[in-house]
């Protein structure tokens, strides 16, 4: 605290009360990269709350650089299905045995049996000026990543689990959805009601990857600085008791 701030003596404003406060916790703890479907569809009023959700998000200069292409279509998703089996076999060349046959085990999408599929783009040029973009040009993506957290975390709290493939090609993906080439599809995700929700990541359950220990990505006042200080310590003791 400087030596000319003082501590307010009013309540804090807005906090949630703490049911509220525990479901957003709750979703953020709780949501998984789902990929088992059991195929029931999505009702429309469910649906919309969702998307609404993801219209929500945080963007740099409030560009709002994104859209949403909503893919029903069983052509369509059959040629996505394609075109990810192609990319998944080689993907596998880059992994030597048995790491390769571990890979190729592992279920990485559920294009065909979810109910939706769902590809959220971002447009660059949406605004021609956009207040805060002038340094760091990325932040269009960055922002649209945003988005795509409001959708999951919302649909996590409606029961809907949410998978993310990222094993495409992007001119091949715009190709077969017709995006423009200027555009770029950043997520494409499957929407569904999951067989069930994973206590852990799909990945961490299958051996291929533990969750890093919070306190080995910790920083203090520079890249340096990872042991912690004097005046850290109650908020090293808070990260240890939750």
């Amino acid at each position: 605290m400087s030596k000319t701030s003082k501590p307010s003596s009013s309540p804090i404003p807005d906090i949630f009360p703490l049911e509220e406060r525990q479901a957003v916790y709750r979703a953020i703890y709780a949501r998984r990269d789902e990929r088992h479907f059991r195929g029931d569809p999505i009702p429309d009023q469910v649906l919309a709350r969702i998307i609404k959700a993801a219209h929500q998000g945080p963007s740099v200069g409030f560009m709002q650089p994104w859209d949403f292409m909503l893919i029903r279509s069983l052509e369509v998703r059959n040629q996505v299905k394609e075109l990810f089996e192609r990319e998944r076999q080689a993907a596998a060349c880059y992994y030597d045995e048995p790491r390769r046959s571990h890979y190729l085990s592992l279920k990485l999408e559920g294009i065909l049996e979810s109910p939706i599929n769902l590809c959220i783009t971002c447009d660059p040029t949406r605004a021609e000026e956009v207040l805060g973009r002038n340094s760091i040009r990325e932040t269009d993506v960055y922002s649209t990543c945003c988005a795509v957290q409001n959708l999951w975390l919302a649909a996590r709290s409606e029961g809907i689990g949410v998978g993310w493939i990222s094993v495409f090609k992007l001119p091949q993906l715009r190709k077969i959805l017709g995006i423009p080439p200027h555009v770029i599809p950043v997520a494409y995700l499957c929407l569904g009601y999951p067989v069930e929700f994973q206590s852990q990541p799909l990945l961490q359950t299958e051996g291929w990857r533990d969750r890093l220990p919070l306190s080995d990505l910790l920083h203090y006042d520079d890249w340096e600085g990872v042991a912690t200080p004097p005046e850290w310590s109650e908020f090293q003791r808070a990260l240890e008791e939750n």
